[in-house]
């Protein structure tokens, strides 16, 4: 039987994030590869989302997010992001900050436009604009503090380009955007007339280096659209509430397209988040001082066995170099080290536009129970410093999960 399929399919597969978290739970082995945030949720979140479902909480909301969730967000982003924004008109709820942009992408973008991305990137942005026809137009950043090239940059606009999206802090570098960074970013963007898109899940995880939204600046508001969302900063990554900040004519126009594709994020759900964004100032410098401790814990680990990591200013992830030779590339480093202690990573390759400029590195993931890193460290050290194992046998200890 030869049933049609679509062209924009034809060549999609899984990513190694979710291919390698399969192998490593059949396994029984200590995932930092997947940023699943496996921990517990604030009582606060869960108490609210159980509430609402005991209240029968259950039905459509309206396709802008429940009122209640959208003033906790416009509180949120005047006292965080130093961002003032309408709750009736300029925010809308989705399911995760992944659907906004979904959302925002189709709301903005016509097939054969362009969007600009830095490399390392989340390939999830990526393999979207690919889905949707979109095409990227990549500029690198430099380790150790993922720099980028003015003139790369400013190159990277055409009159195709539609949009350019900043990720801040950044996955899987872990780089925290500067204000005069971001500034230059405005300027092209204005000189162009493009979107700003920034994806923000991570902005209250950084270390030491101030968070900036982009649209907090008078010169870039009417022309941003913010991302946020719940899964990250509440560990609630399986609840998929996320939203937009953003003008309001292109939020309705967002509006209705999350409405098509998604009807409304889970609406007790929604009532749990609202809840959590009412936590004191204390949860929040709680979690980033617990990351902070998990970063540098990873980091000696990881050092003592022979790699390079590129410290991450912000995120919860970090990408680290092994030297040449000790395994043939970052594909075979995952599978070897999968296989031979059990602790899942991912290839570096993965999150560049050039592959080879991963080639060497692997991303590892934190955002663990210290119970769990300690585990995943613990294996890690018994890697040592020497040439890496060459034969890995994952298909026959767990590809059937795939």
């Amino acid at each position: 039987m030869n049933l049609p399929i679509a062209e924009r399919v034809a060549n999609i597969r899984q990513s190694d994030i979710r291919r390698y978290s399969a192998i490593c739970a059949a396994m029984n082995g200590v995932n930092l590869s997947q940023g699943v945030c496996d921990q517990p949720a604030p009582d606060a979140v869960k108490d609210a989302a159980k509430q609402a479902i005991d209240h029968d909480q259950a039905t459509y909301t309206n396709l802008r997010g429940i009122i209640e969730l959208r003033r906790a967000i416009a509180d949120k982003m005047r006292k965080f992001n130093a961002i003032d924004c309408d709750p009736e008109t300029e925010i809308v709820v989705t399911v995760g900050s992944a659907g906004s942009f979904a959302c925002a992408a189709l709301a903005t973008l016509n097939p054969s436009d362009e969007c600009i991305i830095f490399s390392p990137y989340y390939s999830y942005h990526a393999n979207l604009l690919n889905l949707f026809d979109i095409k990227v137009r990549f500029v690198d950043l430099t380790p150790p503090d993922w720099s980028y090239d003015v003139s790369q940059l400013e190159a990277a606009f055409t009159d195709r380009t539609r949009m350019i999206l900043v990720n801040t802090p950044a996955n899987p570098s872990g780089k925290v955007f500067s204000k005069a960074e971001l500034s230059h970013i405005t300027a092209l963007a204005n000189q162009h007339n493009v979107w700003i898109v920034t994806d923000e899940i991570y902005e209250y995880i950084t270390y030491g280096k101030p968070h900036v939204s982009v649209a907090s600046f008078p010169e870039a508001r009417d022309r941003t659209l913010t991302m946020s969302g719940a899964s990250k900063t509440y560990a609630v990554t399986g609840w998929r509430v996320g939203y937009t900040i953003g003008p309001a004519d292109i939020i309705d126009r967002m509006s209705v397209v999350n409405d098509l594709l998604y009807i409304c994020a889970p609406a007790p759900l929604q009532h749990g988040i609202a809840a959590g964004l009412g936590l004191p100032p204390t949860y929040y410098q709680q979690m980033c001082d617990d990351y902070l401790v998990k970063r540098d814990l990873l980091i000696e680990t990881l050092r003592k066995i022979g790699f390079t990591p590129f410290v991450p200013e912000g995120s919860y992830y970090l990408l680290a170099e092994f030297e040449e030779g000790r395994w043939a590339d970052a594909t075979a480093a995952t599978e070897a080290i999968l296989d031979e202690v059990g602790v899942a990573t991912v290839p570096g390759s993965a999150f560049y536009r050039n592959p080879s400029d991963g080639r060497r590195q692997l991303r590892f993931c934190y955002a663990k129970t210290m119970a769990d890193l300690q585990d995943a460290c613990e294996r890690l050290s018994r890697l040592g410093k020497g040439r890496g194992a060459t034969a890995p046998k994952l298909q026959q200890r767990g590809a059937a999960t795939l």
